[in-house]
């Protein structure tokens, strides 16, 4: 079942962020738009080097009034104590969720329940609090930054241009496209 069109239910987590604990919520994002970047666990391997990439491109994803979150079934002490003891995460300076409840990991659907922690999902967000694109890998299988960043370009220019479509690999001020009878067959 596609998860497209699905609002988020209503949430109140703690994070962690530049070296203090806070509280984040669906209020919170409603709005704005968000990119949901769901991680196994703190403490791994593939997941700094994710996580450090994404912090990477943080700025262009402000720019573009963009929040990130990091989400793992971990608490908000653990994630402190993986900034206090990794350089990679020592660097990041976006919100990291803690979900040990395993909340905001069913809601999104990338809890694996035996396992106690969540897929490597990553979900953009719309200001109503809708999901518009998402994608899940593999646990061993890292995420690019940047393409993410073009991902959510993309959604925010269909969003304001809902006559245009976004072809492959489209960057921001590239061609669009324009659905019409007259495309059919002409691709």
């Amino acid at each position: 079942m596609s998860l497209i069109n699905k609002e988020v239910a209503d949430f109140k987590v703690q994070a962690f962020q530049n070296n203090s604990f806070k509280t984040v919520s669906k209020a919170d994002i409603k709005g704005k738009w968000s990119v949901f970047f769901f991680y196994p666990a703190d403490f791994t391997f593939v997941c700094p080097t994710e996580l450090e990439d994404l912090e990477n491109t943080y700025a262009k994803f402000k720019n573009a009034g963009c929040e990130i979150y990091s989400v793992s079934c971990d608490t908000h002490f653990v994630h402190k104590a993986w900034h206090d003891h990794s350089e990679k995460i020592a660097k990041l300076t976006y919100p990291m969720l803690a979900d040990p409840t395993h909340a905001l990991s069913k809601d999104f659907e990338v809890l694996i329940e035996d396992a106690g922690i969540s897929e490597r999902g990553t979900f953009i967000v719309n200001p109503e609090c809708k999901i518009v694109a998402y994608e899940v890998n593999s646990g061993n299988v890292g995420r690019n930054a940047e393409e993410l960043l073009r991902k959510l370009l993309a959604c925010q220019f269909v969003a304001e241009h809902g006559d245009q479509v976004c072809p492959a690999k489209w960057q921001p001020g590239k061609e669009t496209l324009k659905p019409s009878i007259d495309l059919v067959g002409a691709l």
